[in-house]
C-alpha cells in the first residue's frame, strides 16, 4: 500500500514538475523586449530653466498635456479650455496616476470678477456602500484592488461644469489631441515606467485579479515587462471619448446650442451607454454602482476655502479635500522668524515638520465632507487659534501624531494604526498608482487655473471601454465616529487638492503637486522658500525637501509612522544627526525623489508671467 502511494506521489510530483519546466521553456520563449521603442527627450531629473512670458503660461505632468494646453491658447481659447486639454492628455499620457474619469479637484480665478471659485471634484459613495456591509464582509477598512473601492466618477462631471461656466470651445475639440495621442500611442516616461514597473508574480496576479485592467496596461502579455520609451497606447479609451464626442455633435449638427452639446456629453456618460456600461460591469462582478447612482451625481461649486501668511492668501478646496492643510500649517508658522533659523537648518525641518504635524492633526479630527460633517472652518482657520497650537510644538519630535486641537462640539474620534518604521522595507506599496498629476495655466486675459487629477488602476477597468474608476473609497474610514466615516452620497477627505494665492488682494499664484499626504508638505515647503527666502519659482521647486509620516495615512490601512522623517539626500548629509538627537527616525531617499511630489506653479508678477516645474516628474512648463 506505501509503494502504491508513493508511486502516485511520485507520478504527481513528476507530472508538476514537469508542468513547470514546460511553463519555464515557454516562457523563456516568449518575447520580452520593447514592440517600438519611440524617441522621447524626457525632463525626468534634468535641470530646467523658469519659463518667463508675456501672453500665457502653462505647467503640466507630462510634456504633451503642456504642449496641448499651449495649442488651445494659441487658437484663442482661455485657461478653462486649456485645461480641459491638458486633464484629457494626462488622463492619456500619465493615465495610471491621473485616470479618466476619476478625480479632479479645481479651483478657477476669473479675472473679469477678481473672483475664486472652487468646484468640488471628488465623486461620492455609492447608495448601497455602508460600514456594516463592509464590516460584515470581513474588512477592517476598505479593501485596495477590489470593485467595492470605486468612487463614483467625478472628472466628467467637472469637465462639463467648468466648459458650460467659463468655456469657449466644444469638448469634441478639446479631447481631438488627446484621442489622437491614445490611438498612436507615446513613449513611456520614466515615472510611467517606474510606477509600473511589476515583477513577474506580479504582472501574472495582476492579470487573474484585473484582467480588463492587464490588458490595458500589459496587453493582456503578463510575460513582457513595461519598458522605457516603448510606445503606449490606450485606443479603448479612445473609442470611449469618441462617442462622448460624437454625442455633443449630433446635437450640434441638429442645431443645438453650445450648452446643449455639454449636456449631450454628461448625459452619455452618467445617463446613456456608458453608465450602462458601468452598471452592468458592477453587476457581473458584485459591485455597488446603479443607474440610480450614476444618473444623479453632480458635483457643485463652493466658496474656496480661505486662510493667509502675512501679504498672502490662499484659496484651496473644500473640506472634502486636504487642502485647508496648507494654510491652517502656514498660519502656526506665521508667528515664527523661519528666516533666523536658515534654509532647511535642522530647527527649520523641525519647527515645520510640526506645523504640519499639528495641521495634520485637525485634519483627523475635524475635516471632512462638509455636507455631512460640521467643520470648525473659523476656529481651525483664526490667528487665536493658529497660536494656540503654535503653543503645543516641542523640542523634540513629536512621538506619534499630536493631539488635535480642542473645538468643542466639533470633531469626532482619532483613529490611527501606529506602524515602527523598523519594520518596514523602502518602498512599500504596490508599485501602480502611487501618485497623481497637476496642471495649472494663465491666459492672456488673466484667468487662472489649478487643477489636481487622480486615480489609479488599482481596482477592476470596465471592459472595453478604458474607464478606471479608481479606488478613492480607500480613504474613508469604516469607523462610525469618525469624520472621516463612509457613508452613501459622501465624499472621502480626499488628498488632491488645488491652490490659488492671491498677494496684497491681487492674484499671484496657482499650483499644486501630486503626492498623496505629501501634497501639502511640499506646497507649503515651496510656498516658504519664495515667501521666506526669497527663491524665484524653479529654485523653490528645486529645492530639496522633507516629508513627515508622523499621522495616519490618508490610504487604508490607514498606517501612522512614528517620529518618522523622510530626507532628500542631500538634505540629509546636512541635518542628519542633529534631528536624530531630537528623537527622529530618518527615512533617506535620492534627490528629486517623486515620493516628495512634483510641484508646477505659475505666477503673474505684474505684466510678466512666470512658471516653474518640477524635475522629480516629466512635470513641464511653458509659455509665450
Amino acid at each position: 500500500m506505501r509503494q502504491k502511494l508513493w508511486r502516485v506521489i511520485k507520478w504527481v510530483g513528476g507530472g508538476f514538475l514537469a508542468l513547470v519546466a514546460l511553463f519555464g521553456v515557454v516562457y523563456l520563449l516568449l518575447p520580452k523586449g520593447p514592440r517600438d521603442p519611440m524617441e522621447f527627450d524626457d525632463p525626468w531629473h534634468k535641470e530646467r530653466p523658469m519659463v518667463e512670458a508675456n501672453s500665457y503660461v502653462v505647467v503640466a505632468g507630462t510634456p504633451w498635456a503642456t504642449e496641448a494646453a499651449m495649442d488651445v491658447l494659441a487658437d484663442g481659447g482661455n485657461a478653462v479650455d486649456a485645461a480641459v486639454a491638458a486633464l484629457l492628455m494626462i488622463n492619456v499620457t500619465y493615465g495610471e496616476a491621473a485616470s479618466f474619469p476619476g478625480v479632479a479637484p479645481v479651483v478657477v480665478y476669473d479675472a473679469t470678477t477678481q473672483t475664486v471659485r472652487s468646484y468640488t471634484g471628488a465623486g461620492t459613495a455609492p447608495a448601497k456602500a455602508t460600514i456594516d456591509l463592509f464590516r460584515d464582509a470581513g474588512y477592517e477598512t476598505v479593501p485596495d484592488f477590489h470593485i467595492w473601492a470605486q468612487l463614483l466618477p467625478a472628472s466628467p462631471d467637472v469637465i462639463i461644469a467648468l466648459l458650460s461656466e467659463y468655456g469657449t470651445k466644444s469638448f469634441s475639440e478639446l479631447v481631438a489631441p488627446a484621442i489622437k495621442m491614445a490611438r498612436e500611442g507615446f513613449p513611456v516616461h520614466t515615472i510611467m515606467a517606474k510606477n509600473l514597473d511589476f515583477s513577474l508574480v506580479e504582472r501574472i496576479g495582476f492579470t487573474f485579479i484585473m484582467p480588463s485592467t492587464a490588458e490595458a496596461y500589459m496587453r493582456g502579455e503578463w510575460w513582457r515587462p513595461i519598458h522605457y520609451k516603448d510606445r503606449f497606447a490606450r485606443p479603448e479609451l479612445a473609442d470611449t471619448w469618441e462617442q462622448m464626442a460624437q454625442a455633443e455633435q449630433a446635437v450640434l449638427q441638429a442645431g443645438g446650442s453650445r450648452q446643449e452639446g455639454l449636456q449631450a456629453v454628461r448625459d452619455y456618460f452618467y445617463k446613456g451607454p456608458i453608465a450602462e456600461a458601468i452598471v452592468a460591469f458592477h453587476e457581473e462582478e458584485g459591485g455597488l454602482f446603479t443607474a440610480e447612482d450614476l444618473a444623479n451625481y453632480s458635483g457643485y461649486w463652493e466658496e474656496p476655502v480661505q486662510g493667509s501668511f502675512g501679504e498672502y492668501t490662499f484659496f484651496v478646496n473644500g473640506t472634502w479635500s486636504q487642502g485647508i492643510v496648507v494654510p491652517m500649517a502656514l498660519q502656526i508658522l506665521e508667528g515664527i522668524d523661519l528666516k533666523s533659523m536658515g534654509h532647511n537648518s535642522p530647527e527649520y525641518v523641525h519647527t515645520v515638520a510640526q506645523a504640519i504635524e499639528l495641521a495634520m492633526a485637525d485634519r483627523e479630527a475635524y475635516v471632512a465632507d462638509p455636507a455631512f460633517v460640521d467643520v470648525p472652518l473659523s476656529q481651525l482657520l483664526s490667528k487665536a487659534y493658529a497660536a494656540e497650537r503654535r503653543a503645543a510644538m516641542t523640542k523634540q519630535a513629536f512621538q506619534g501624531m499630536p493631539a488635535p486641537g480642542d473645538i468643542p462640539g466639533f470633531g469626532g474620534v482619532v483613529d490611527k494604526t501606529a506602524v515602527s518604521y523598523a519594520h518596514l522595507s523602502p518602498d512599500i506599496d504596490f508599485a501602480i498608482g502611487k501618485d497623481t498629476s497637476h496642471l495649472a495655466i494663465i491666459d492672456a486675459q488673466g484667468n487662472a487655473v489649478s487643477m489636481t487629477p487622480s486615480d489609479f488602476p488599482k481596482s477592476p477597468m470596465v471592459p472595453g471601454t478604458g474607464l478606471t474608476l479608481g479606488d478613492r473609497m480607500v480613504q474613508f474610514r469604516l469607523n462610525p465616529d469618525h469624520v472621516n466615516a463612509l457613508a452613501p452620497g459622501k465624499r472621502p477627505r480626499i488628498t488632491p487638492n488645488a491652490v490659488i494665492v492671491f498677494k496684497n488682494g491681487e492674484f499671484y499664484m496657482a499650483y499644486g503637486t501630486p503626492g498623496g499626504d505629501m501634497q501639502t508638505q511640499a506646497l507649503i515647503q515651496v510656498f516658504l522658500n519664495m515667501a521666506v527666502f526669497g527663491m524665484d519659482i524653479q529654485e523653490a521647486i528645486n529645492a530639496p525637501r522633507f516629508r513627515s509620516y508622523n499621522f495616519p495615512d490618508s490610504f487604508s490601512p490607514h498606517e501612522e509612522r512614528p517620529a518618522t522623517l523622510a530626507l532628500e539626500a542631500s538634505l540629509d548629509t546636512a541635518v542628519h544627526d542633529d534631528l536624530v538627537a531630537r528623537g527622529y527616525q530618518i527615512k533617506v531617499r535620492e534627490d528629486w525623489d517623486n515620493e516628495f511630489g512634483a510641484v508646477g506653479a505659475v505666477i503673474r508678477d505684474g505684466n510678466h508671467l512666470l512658471a516653474g516645474s518640477d524635475p522629480r516628474e516629466e512635470t513641464w512648463a511653458d509659455g509665450r
